[in-house]
């Protein structure tokens, strides 16, 4: 495997592509915010989105890794429900932390602490898509350009979930921001990291597992119920499935 940090070139080529992914990740977070008084519906769709991020891009990626380093498939799938089980605990921590505004007549489904540690999650993710990128672009310029461009089309809907997951727990509008640009600019950082660093398969196959265990729980007991709770509506449904549909597309289409 060639090392970037002898190729200036594919190191900066490397860099510009993450950079693309400020702007995704920035236009799907602001496309968000700007609809939030339709929420239900973003999150609806958001919720499709993250159940096709699992279903065709995680568990592929997890499947051909395995294969690759000759690490047992159940491994990743144990990562899977420790990400699954881990987060519902750290959630259910914090919902029983919170539960004392009950006693002050404040009745919420909405709870910050818990936008905040999903918008992390997410932060993290990104980081590893812009090392993705780096570590593709020390394979070849087409590897890392194939990459690139499937990380760019999915990180608009990472800037999406980032600022659904925020509004609907009821965090500030600075908030918001603050999160969205750190969503935004993790890919970057990832990147540049690989500049000096070296991320074994294995250990990336197990994060991928752990993600994939918090994406189906935030979107099977947070995002989508949200999405129906006050506002129940054939809308909302249509668009679970349209975004589902929406990244089997992009995670087809794309090399």
């Amino acid at each position: 495997m060639r090392s970037i940090l002898n190729n200036g070139t594919l190191g900066g080529m490397a860099l510009l592509m993450a950079l693309s992914t400020f702007f995704s990740t920035s236009a799907g977070g602001l496309f968000a915010l700007r609809n939030k008084d339709r929420l239900h519906l973003v999150l609806g769709f958001s919720a499709g989105l993250i159940l096709g991020v699992v279903a065709f891009d995680l568990l592929p990626e997890i499947s051909r890794l395995a294969q690759q380093t000759a690490v047992p498939f159940q491994a990743p799938m144990i990562a899977l429900a420790a990400g699954f089980l881990g987060f519902h605990i750290i959630e259910k921590a914090v919902l029983i932390h919170s539960a004392h505004e009950g006693e002050y007549g404040v009745h919420s489904h909405g709870h910050p602490s818990v936008g905040v540690a999903s918008a992390l999650a997410l932060a993290g993710h990104s980081l590893t898509d812009g090392i993705a990128i780096g570590l593709a672009f020390q394979v070849s310029p087409t590897a890392g350009i194939g990459v690139a461009l499937a990380v760019i089309g999915h990180d608009f809907a990472d800037g999406l979930n980032t600022v659904g997951l925020l509004l609907a727990n009821r965090n500030s509008r600075r908030q918001v921001f603050k999160y969205l640009a750190l969503d935004a600019l993790t890919p970057l950082v990832g990147a540049a990291l690989t500049l000096f660093i070296h991320v074994p398969d294995s250990g990336l196959l197990i994060y991928l597992g752990v993600f994939a265990g918090f994406l189906l729980y935030i979107g099977a007991s947070d995002v989508l119920p949200q999405a129906h709770a006050k506002r129940p509506s054939s809308g909302a449904l249509t668009l679970t499935v349209a975004g589902a549909a929406a990244m089997y597309v992009v995670v087809g289409l794309l090399p």
